[in-house]
């Protein structure tokens, strides 16, 4: 499994703090971890509609015309 680095390049080290029973905590800047959450979000969704059948792409065209949004 590949290790997830989506807005580490941003980050030119990680940071830690250490609590006081010495737990390490990663320390983010907020627009990486508001990114983590909108992807969290997105693979929620993902998996709940995982079983949900699909239309092509043609046949959305083709909807969106007949409701004449197109």
């Amino acid at each position: 499994m590949k290790a997830y680095t989506k807005g580490m390049e941003k980050t030119k080290k990680v940071e830690y703090i250490t609590d006081d029973a010495g737990n390490k905590k990663v320390v983010l800047p907020v627009e990486t971890y508001e990114e983590l959450l909108e992807d969290i979000q997105d693979l929620v969704a993902v998996a709940e509609r995982k079983g949900e059948s699909s239309i092509s792409f043609d046949d959305v065209l083709k909807n969106l015309r007949q409701d004449g949004l197109l």
